[in-house]
């Protein structure tokens, strides 16, 4: 089946309900208490770093790819609506926002439950690994240990996975666009429609050499770069190259090759 929605991109849930064709008799409502299910499929609506409609926090916040979510404040893992999100039918559609007084939401991609907890509220981490969908915002480079949750819990975390923000990145390419800082490389160009916003983005100071929650500033912070330099500027450890670095190696190789 068809993804009907793009990583990244936003909707209202006007939008969401034009897109699968739900019937005015069934919008609204549920539909506005931060999850639902409709023909088989999951939809979950998450605040990030805000409060929900009724002024309640949840905590929801990115762990690395994936997405620690809580139900409502009275959800249980044994209720019939958060069953059916954890073993759907369908697929699990993630959509966020980080202001509650906006219409409009992200939407985060196709998830599926990594993990759960039988708390109330519920949690939940959702990871994002349908291979039709495009997120290429984060490389398995910066976050070094394989082992990132701890048996039976998402609460203790492993102390070189860190939060980011799928915002920042965003910001990020808003200003920088998506041609690589370092080479130049246009996937849009090359490779036409199927290349169209796909890029990497580098941190300028790796996550793992902090060692310490910090504010991302997304223009200060991070480039655009093209999957082979992303690699390429981590081939240097612990310290990655820096872009300016890079871009003096590929010129000095590239006259080397013409002499």
């Amino acid at each position: 089946m068809t993804i009907p929605f793009i990583v990244g991109h936003e909707y209202s849930r006007k939008d969401i309900y034009r897109i699968i064709e739900v019937p005015a008799h069934r919008q609204k409502g549920i539909w506005h208490t931060g999850y639902t299910t409709y023909e088989g499929d999951g939809f979950i609506f998450a605040g990030i770093n805000t409060t929900g409609r009724t002024g309640h926090s949840y905590g929801n916040r990115f762990i690395g790819n994936d997405l620690l979510w809580y139900g409502n404040n009275t959800s249980k893992l044994t209720q019939p609506s958060i069953q059916s999100l954890i073993n759907p039918d369908g697929n699990v559609y993630i959509f966020t926002r980080e202001d509650n007084t906006n219409t409009m939401f992200v939407y985060r991609g196709n998830a599926i439950a990594k993990k759960t907890v039988d708390t109330t509220p519920v949690e939940i981490l959702w990871g994002f690994v349908d291979p039709t969908e495009n997120h290429p915002e984060i490389l398995a480079e910066e976050v070094t240990n394989n082992e990132k949750y701890k048996e039976g819990s998402v609460k203790q975390i492993k102390v070189n996975v860190y939060e980011r923000s799928s915002d920042a990145r965003q910001k990020c390419l808003d200003h920088y666009g998506y041609k690589c800082s370092v080479c130049k490389f246009d996937f849009e160009l090359t490779y036409g429609e199927i290349g169209k916003e796909f890029i990497h983005v580098h941190h300028l100071l790796a996550l793992s050499e902090i060692g310490e929650e910090y504010i991302i500033n997304p223009i200060e912070d991070l480039r655009p770069v093209c999957p082979n330099c992303h690699a390429m500027l981590h081939k240097r450890k612990p310290h990655a190259y820096t872009i300016e670095e890079m871009k003096d190696i590929i010129k000095q190789n590239r006259l080397t090759w013409t002499q």
